[in-house]
């Protein structure tokens, strides 16, 4: 399916302003001379301004981050943005090869531009071009939102329980904002900082998750949903929690608590905020862009869903509907911007920008600058230090693997004796680019979890198949309201074949120990290591001890992508392999 024109027209726009034609930015970031007056460049419409980041995963500095090489759609979403990755995404969207666009949303020749434009992200620059968008459109007609994953990711996330992720909300005056991993420090802690339904917590922004109940009364545990004026038009924000997670992290830690998607609730809660006088009605979602896409086709009245979850970033909004989809990608490396313009109380247009946090083209807010630097002082020393060299790019996303994931696959069979390693597919989690130092820093934030041990047990290759049969089907299941999970889970020792298409039981074929060529006997116990269980009973060091005393030994690291997890599709021009 090709662009409409207005997305191409909206891509077009981004492209002449970030490009200048003939790649000025590109050229312009080599010399250092980009400013932030270059990516906030945007013709202000309507009445109201919508602000959304997403999935930042505590990153508060600058950082490198790839985007997958390999996002594969299955049923209605086969071959639909966002599951087009690399020379396939720049070409559905028009953005050229080489550009600042193309480095930002695809992982096609990351290194060598990576090296050109620098690093993404970072707070202080988050916060400048909020203030220069307040300051330029006015306060009171722009709205910020967060969509979850905030408060995990990285070390001072992990010591301060959330703490530092606290402030940084409260500094950039965050509006609203909803969660996933926050339920991974606790129910008491999530009550901390976020409150609950009627109480406020250390958080200023509004907690909303309306398909979060209580087990017991089956009551909400959090507001809803809450409306704010803004230039004189009324915006009910509706906040969607992740629905299953419960399922894919530990049920131990939020015992008390039901999650799901809720559909009949989210119904209510629009109709609910129409008759209290609603103009607009936005869904801050955590549900995953699949599942947003399928609620705005069943759920009438929502004007704009806000996705987050599986960390897409796309230059355009999607359109179901009367509905606009915007997904601003993850890790603090995009800021969108939305634009309402409203007639007869209803929207009646819009313009949209995904701004890319090119850190280098960005001037740093001094107070966040200085927050940030308190948040790390106690803690920079150790961060800094080198545990290893990388002679190879270290990255993760992507729905089979990544070349981190591999690395620490490999540490859990060294470091454990295993003849099998399972590590989560978790989609947050910094590169490191060739030729770089690899920092404590690097290894917490693709380990920073509160459930870090890395067990050793005996599976039997039956459990072993049911294992990856599961995974496969919470990832590739064609009903989006069944895809539970995150990418699929990486393994080490092992190969197989994953038939994409088939039904659960049958997607995974030729499961084979990698060492010996044998194929995987179903009565057979092997030696399995892995991490990130969710079982509360699991016993084992943390994983970032593990994989530091692998890198300590290993010194030098050298990994090139893996080719032990081929992926096969039915009636598709040619098999997608990571």
């Amino acid at each position: 399916m090709g662009l409409s024109r207005r997305e191409f027209l909206e891509v077009a726009a981004a492209a002449a302003v970030l490009l200048g034609g003939e790649g000025r930015l590109r050229q312009a970031a080599a010399r250092q001379s980009l400013t932030e007056a270059d990516l906030l460049k945007f013709e202000d419409k309507g009445q109201v301004t919508i602000l959304h980041f997403t999935d930042c995963h505590a990153q508060l500095v600058p950082h490198y981050f790839r985007e997958p090489s390999v996002n594969l759609g299955v049923g209605e979403a086969r071959g639909l943005p966002p599951h087009l990755t690399g020379k396939d995404l720049l070409t559905h969207f028009g953005i050229e090869p080489g550009t600042a666009l193309a480095y930002a949303l695809s992982s096609e020749d990351f290194s060598a531009l990576a090296r050109t434009y620098g690093k993404i992200g970072g707070f202080d620059r988050i916060a400048r071009l909020i203030k220069a968008i307040r300051e330029r459109r006015g306060a009171d007609k722009v709205l910020l939102l967060e969509g979850g994953d905030a408060f995990q990711g990285s070390y001072t996330s992990l010591v301060s329980k959330g703490g530092d992720m606290a402030r940084v909300l409260n500094e950039l005056a965050v509006d609203a904002t909803t969660g996933h991993w926050e339920f991974t420090l606790g129910e008491k802690r999530v009550t901390e900082l976020f409150g609950s339904r009627g109480k406020a917590g250390q958080v200023k922004a509004a907690f909303l998750a309306g398909n979060v109940v209580d087990d017991e009364w089956q009551e909400p545990v959090f507001d809803a949903s809450r409306t704010f004026t803004r230039n004189g038009v009324r915006i009910a924000v509706i906040g969607q929690a992740f629905p299953f997670t419960a399922v894919a992290n530990p049920r131990w830690m939020v015992p008390k608590w039901s999650f799901g998607i809720r559909e009949q609730a989210v119904r209510a809660s629009v109709a609910r905020a129409r008759k209290q006088g609603a103009e607009v009605v936005v869904l801050l979602s955590h549900n995953g862009f699949d599942v947003d896409r399928k609620l705005a086709a069943r759920v009438p009245g929502i004007d704009v869903i806000l996705t987050a979850h599986t960390h897409d970033a796309m230059p355009a909004p999607q359109k179901v509907g009367k509905t606009l989809l915007i997904a601003s990608g993850s890790s603090g490396k995009f800021l969108s911007r939305l634009d309402l313009e409203l007639n007869g109380g209803k929207v009646a247009d819009y313009s949209y920008s995904l701004i890319p946090i090119l850190s280098d083209a960005i001037t740093p807010d001094p107070g966040m600058e200085k927050l940030v630097a308190e948040i790390r002082a106690p803690h920079e020393a150790k961060l800094k230090t080198a545990v290893a060299h990388a002679n190879s790019l270290l990255y993760r996303r992507g729905n089979f693997g990544g070349t981190w994931d591999d690395l620490i696959c490999n540490a859990m069979l060294a470091e454990r004796d295993a003849e099998i390693a399972l590590s989560p597919g978790f989609r947050w989690g910094g590169s490191v680019l060739p030729d770089s130092d690899i920092t404590w820093e690097d290894v917490f934030n693709v380990t920073a979890i509160t459930y870090p041990k890395c067990y050793r047990i005996t599976m039997t290759g039956a459990r072993l198949k049911e294992t990856l049969e599961d995974v496969a089907d919470n990832l590739f299941h064609p009903d989006p309201y069944y895809q539970q999970g995150g990418d699929m889970v990486r393994a080490g020792g092992i190969a197989f074949t994953l038939k994409v298409d088939e039904r659960i039981g049958r997607r995974i074929d030729g499961l084979r120990l990698t060492r010996t060529g044998a194929p995987i006997e179903p009565g057979r116990s092997y030696v399995v290591a892995g991490w990130g269980s969710v079982s509360e009973t699991v016993e084992g060091p943390p994983i970032w001890d593990l994989i530091a005393a692998h890198l300590g030994r290993r010194k030098v690291i050298e990994i090139g992508p893996s080719s032990n997890i081929t992926a096969s599709r039915q009636n598709a021009h040619q098999p997608a392999k990571p």
